[in-house]
Order: structure tokens, then sequence, then C-alpha cells
């Protein structure tokens, strides 16, 4: 085990399991005695506390959460913690065999800019971005997790969970774990099971809207968008995700056109590349006429709702059936 560590990234349940295995090598943790907890209300302590001996214990465990120390600072620096991450960065380096032998320091940051500290933990400790899976490992993930319950689910049905639940692991596994209780040992996860008992995110659910329009089925359409509503789902979100959604299906035709990268077009993360296909697929439904003019109608309700002129369910209904019913 390293004596310095810095994680950070948008996977918060991996980090967390990480955080779990540290704290497992120690026999026992007492707060405020070889426990410490640092945040930005303390963040100045964070010396003081490392020179302080874990009376009765061989060593000490430090979290240091969202500090502030290594968070971008922008245009507007802040002259205090620039001093702060200057000096405990180079206390660190000063003094990191004793800091070696006598604690654990655990850095936790949601985002990481590479400033003196960095480098230092880099160089002296390790550094662990736990960036969101890519589909091929969340499916091999889901799979591991039922196989563990005595529970089946395809590789097709796996994929299928990430593209209605997203990928952010801990959603994932509570959505799975209801699945798992459905089937039951011995049993099997089926994408009717999915659909039935998986709360979907609304970008998912809007796929499902939007492949529905492009049917020419709009009885099914506005079902869906009168479940977002039955769900409470803000009227406002629904209006902004649908333009966004609409909005990537134009990028998509555009780059098709001018044969650019689509991923890069709709800045696609490394792990949400599986859904160019989705995209290119459903802006077969719509020319370019339609698409223009489907977000002008978008943003022109959003003007008239904001003044009072109309109200933003009935817009939205009358934007989706008179450009995607014909």
């Amino acid at each position: 085990m390293e004596s310095l560590y810095l994680l950070y990234g948008q996977e918060t349940f991996l980090l967390e399991d990480f955080i779990k295995k540290i704290k497992k090598s120690f026999d026992k943790l007492v707060e405020g005695i070889n426990f410490i907890k640092i945040d930005e209300t303390n963040v100045n302590q964070l010396i003081s506390n490392i020179e302080t001996p874990s009376f009765g214990f061989d060593r000490k465990l430090i979290i240091v959460k969202e500090s502030g120390l290594l968070k971008k600072e922008g245009k507007k620096k802040n002259s205090y913690i620039t001093s702060l991450v200057e000096s405990i960065a180079d206390y660190i380096k000063d003094n990191i065999d004793n800091i070696k032998q006598d604690n654990v320091i655990v850095f936790i940051e949601s985002e990481a800019d590479k400033n003196k500290l960095y480098k230092v933990l880099d160089e002296y400790g390790k550094v662990i971005n736990f960036e969101p899976e890519k589909m091929p490992n969340l499916v091999k993930r889901i799979r591991a997790i039922s196989s563990a319950y005595k529970v089946e689910i395809s590789d097709y049905d796996a994929q299928y969970l990430v593209e209605c639940c997203g990928t952010n692991l801990q959603d994932i596994i509570n959505e799975l774990r209801k699945l798992i209780e459905y089937a039951g040992p011995n049993g099997k996860i089926s994408k009717q099971d999915i659909d039935i008992l998986a709360t979907k995110q609304i970008d998912s659910v809007i796929f499902d809207l939007t492949d529905n329009l492009g049917k020419k089925d709009i009885k099914k359409a506005m079902e869906v968008f009168y479940n977002l509503i039955y769900q409470k789902e803000p009227v406002q979100k629904i209006l902004i995700t649908l333009y966004n959604h609409f909005k990537k299906l134009y990028l998509v035709k555009y780059a098709l056109k001018y044969n650019e990268n689509i991923a890069e077009a709709l800045k696609l993360k490394p792990n949400q590349t599986f859904l160019v296909n989705k995209y290119k697929a459903q802006s077969n439904y719509f020319n370019e006429f339609e698409l223009r003019k489907i977000l002008q109608e978008f943003s022109d309700l959003d003007y008239n709702y904001k003044i009072g002129l109309i109200d933003l369910n009935i817009g939205i209904e009358a934007v989706l059936c008179r450009y995607c019913g014909k």
C-alpha cells in the first residue's frame, strides 16, 4: 500500500470502494487519533495533523476531501490557496520519508488540476483517475454481479440496461439489484423486465419518444411524454432535453454530410461512443429542414412560455404533432 494517494474522477462508486479497501488495511480507526478528516474548512491544519503522533497506533489515516487544493483556480487566483498549495507540496517533498513511515494520506477530489501539489503526489505517491467505465467493462461487470446471485443476463440485455440507466456504476447497480431480486435465483433478466422495473434516465426516455415520432406513431410518443409528466419530471427539463436531443440529430446530419467524426461532433465521452449508432439511426427519420424547424419551434416555444403566451405542456405537444406526425 502507498502512503500518498490522489483519487479523483466521476466514477464515485469505484472511488469509494477503493477508500473502503484502504480503511480495511487498518486494524482499527479512531477518529481524532489515527483517523483524521480534512476538508476546505480546516485544510490549513493538514501539516500539523501529519506531524501529530497517532498515539497507541502504528500509522494514521488522513482523508483530505474536496479541500480546494487541487481545484482549478480560473482567472481569479486565490492567493491564500496558492500559498497553501505551495507550502503543503514543499512539506510533503521535504518530509516524504517520515510521512511514509507514519501516515497514509488520501486526497479525494471530484476534479484535479495538475498544479504543484498534483505533481508532488504523482511523483511520491499514486494518482488514480476514476473515469466512467466503457460499455464492454460495464457489461462484464453487470454479468459478473448477476452471476454471483445465480441470475443470468445476456450481453445484449446488459448493454440495454446501461443505455436505459446511464454509465454511472452506482445507478446501474441500484437498478440491477431490483432486477436480480425480481428474477430470483436461477432466473434470467430480460429486456421486458428492464422496461418494467428499471428507472430510465430522461435521455433514454427521449430516445424512446423520438423513435416513436420517427415511426409516425404519435399515440405512443405522447404516451411517453405524458408518462414523463406523470413521473413529475419538470416540463422545462423535458423541453431542454428535447431541444438538445434534436440538436444532436442535426449535428449528426451535418457530420455525415461533411464526413466528420460523429462522436467528436456530439462531444461524446469515451464511454458514450455506443450512442453514435443510436443517434445516427434516429437522424434518418428526419431531413435537415425538419430538424432546423423543430429546433426553431422549441426555441420560440421557450420564449413564448417565458412571456406568458403559451402553456409549456400544450406547446410541446403541438410541436411534436406538427412536425413529427406527418
